[in-house]
């Protein structure tokens, strides 16, 4: 439980349900396979049609789960699968590849990914894909986009890759000249690319908040010179700072999930470019308020920080996000 009041706009009744229910699952199954997250809970298909056998919610409840993944620095696929395949597949509007594919990720069944413009390098010849993507989010259905359109390929060969970061797997994939199945329009990427910012964004502060909780808890804890250490002026100062940046990252992340379509775009980078500094700042002072401890192996204090750091690379570096701001607003 936090120390401080949280000044965010409340999260509705069935919202805060769905939170409950997936923080105490990953608490007490911190090790459960993604198929069992997945179908005790519901949370894959969010996002999906009832007629494919979702919630038909929308970014908002995605968002939820997203930020108590990254509260629990979960490793479960689900920003690639529950979000980035699932708006990729949706947004191509071919409806016999949602009646194809989208069951199975709602069953838990299926785990995916998808390879975004400039984060591949790919080339289509007739129905034959060529290329490689270096730094991938896995999955077992790999979706790319090439050519202006949204494909369904089977790579060559994944390569699993040493990670700084171990609660995010990551894979090269490469294709040659495989068979690429066309499953609609590749023009909405833009968006499929925003809805995954604003989705990580949720997933930033979670992690931020949780660094806010721990940190908290130690500094309580903690005795110097026969006092708490957060009876220090210097240390309150610093977890107030901590504090104004998670809520104001809270605030934009909310902002960028319940975005409509055409505020999507600044709301995303403005959350995308905010809530990784806001993270990559709470898990740093966190090791600074637990001292020599936070960087010990022991610790998941570091787990944190590295956390945020790759992160900060991922769909985007703040700086990019904000060149975007400035695009937007003729800069």
């Amino acid at each position: 439980m936090s120390l401080f009041a949280s000044v965010s706009p409340p999260l509705s009744e069935e919202r805060l349900e769905l939170r409950d229910a997936v923080r105490s699952f990953l608490a007490r199954h911190p090790d459960a396979p993604w198929v069992r997250f997945a179908a005790e809970l519901g949370v894959a298909g969010l996002a999906v049609p009832e007629e494919y056998g979702g919630a038909g919610c929308g970014m908002a409840e995605a968002a939820v789960v997203c930020e108590e993944i990254g509260r629990a620095l979960s490793p479960h696929p689900y920003l690639q699968t529950a979000v980035l395949a699932v708006e990729a597949i949706k947004a191509a509007g071919d409806r016999a590849a949602m009646a194809r594919l989208l069951p199975g990720i709602v069953e838990g069944t299926v785990t995916a990914t998808v390879l975004l413009p400039g984060d591949a390098e790919l080339v289509l010849d007739g129905d034959r894909l060529t290329g490689i993507a270096r730094y991938a989010l896995d999955g077992e259905l790999v979706l790319a986009y090439a050519g202006g359109v949204l494909l369904e390929a089977a790579p060559s060969s994944r390569t699993p890759l040493p990670t700084l970061d171990q609660t995010r797997p990551l894979t090269a994939f490469a294709f040659d000249a495989v068979p690429a199945v066309r499953i609609g329009s590749g023009s909405a990427h833009e968006r499929v690319r925003d809805l995954a910012v604003a989705a990580l964004a949720a997933e930033q502060v979670g992690g931020a908040d949780r660094c806010l909780e721990t940190a908290v808890a130690h500094a309580r804890q903690r005795h110097q010179f026969g006092r708490p250490i957060g009876s220090f002026q210097a240390v309150k100062h610093k977890l107030a700072d901590v504090l104004l940046l998670v809520e104001s990252a809270r605030s934009a992340a909310l902002a960028a999930a319940r975005a409509p379509l055409e505020e999507l775009p600044v709301r995303a980078a403005v959350a995308g470019s905010y809530c990784t500094e806001a993270y990559l700042a709470a898990a740093g002072e966190n090791i600074q308020v637990h001292g020599g401890t936070g960087v010990t192996w022991e610790h998941p204090a570091h787990r944190y920080f590295k956390r945020a750091t790759s992160d900060a690379q991922l769909l985007g570096t703040p700086q990019a996000h904000r060149a975007r701001l400035a695009a937007a607003a003729g800069l």
